[in-house]
């Protein structure tokens, strides 16, 4: 999002503030010898010093000032040291260092309207000091709200869960999502001169009044998963048994005691238990 006539940062060239400062000391002491002296004159240097050291202005490494002149936006100081500026300016310092912040826990209706808790880590900096101090109101707090905002319009375009393989999930697909929701408060930050270097969740759950329900649905979905693993290993399995007697002619078998061998081999192989061997000691009598 961009306004019309946004303000963009501009270089402000400034004067050393050490050779100012030198001019400071000098009409600090001067202006007191010549007070000594009987000189009308030092008087009008010991007004001029406090003047001189208004302008003045130390920067830290990743550090700005925004210079204004009577409302007027004048430019930018980014360079760190110490510097002098006209006295009339009036100067506003602003960090430039990466920063940040986790969002509240918010509560939400994912997309298939189940509700759940949500939160997440944003990384950001300030890269133009014009539009965070000028285009909107607090920037930091403008950056809180509107992370807040897009986590939340995040929340409900996907599901907790995925229903397929295929689908995008706030639980399984957290790449992608990080990638969403990093484009989502970037959108919104860019009219503050903001620039976001990594989003990603930090809470994901369901919330307290369906946690109980979602865990068991999760556990039968996991149980039905598994036994459909387990019966297409044990199909697999009988088939090559069948395979290999009828290739190896270790046994005739018809029809129906191929049923029977395919039944017991299933109920052994599909059982979650182990499975009783029973000897069969029935003899044949002519």
């Amino acid at each position: 999002m961009v306004l019309s006539g946004s303000m963009k940062e501009k270089e402000l060239s400034a004067a050393s503030g050490y050779l100012m400062l030198f001019v400071g000391f000098l009409l600090l002491f001067g202006g007191a010898a010549l007070l000594v002296a009987g000189r009308g004159s030092g008087l009008a240097c010991l007004v001029l010093f406090p003047f001189v050291l208004k302008g003045l202005i130390t920067l830290e490494p990743n550090q700005g000032a925004v210079v204004q002149l009577f409302g007027q936006y004048q430019g930018t100081v980014r360079t760190p040291g110490l510097y002098w500026v006209n006295p009339f300016y009036s100067k506003s310092k602003i960090s430039l260092r990466v920063r940040n912040f986790e969002t509240n826990h918010l509560k939400v209706n994912d997309l298939d309207g189940n509700p759940i808790e949500i939160a997440a880590v944003v990384v950001w900096r300030v890269v133009d000091t014009a539009q965070a101090v000028f285009q909107v109101d607090a920037y930091e707090n403008y950056v809180h709200v509107q992370s807040e905002s897009a986590l939340r319009n995040l929340a409900t375009a996907y599901a907790y869960d995925a229903h397929d393989d295929q689908q995008i999930s706030l639980r399984g697909s957290t790449a992608s999502i990080a990638e969403h929701l990093k484009r989502e408060i970037q959108d919104r930050l860019a009219v503050a001169g903001v620039e976001v270097s990594e989003a990603r969740i930090s809470h994901l759950a369901y919330a307290p009044e369906i946690a109980a329900a979602m865990l068991q649905r999760q556990q039968a979905s996991a149980i039905i998963a598994a036994r459909q693993r387990i019966v297409e290993g044990a199909v697999g399995m009988v088939e090559m048994a069948l395979e290999m007697l009828a290739r190896n002619r270790v046994v005739e078998l018809d029809e129906q005691r191929k049923a029977e061998m395919v039944s017991n081999l299933l109920v052994v192989l599909c059982s979650e238990r182990a499975a009783q061997p029973v000897v069969n000691a029935d003899s044949h009598r002519g």
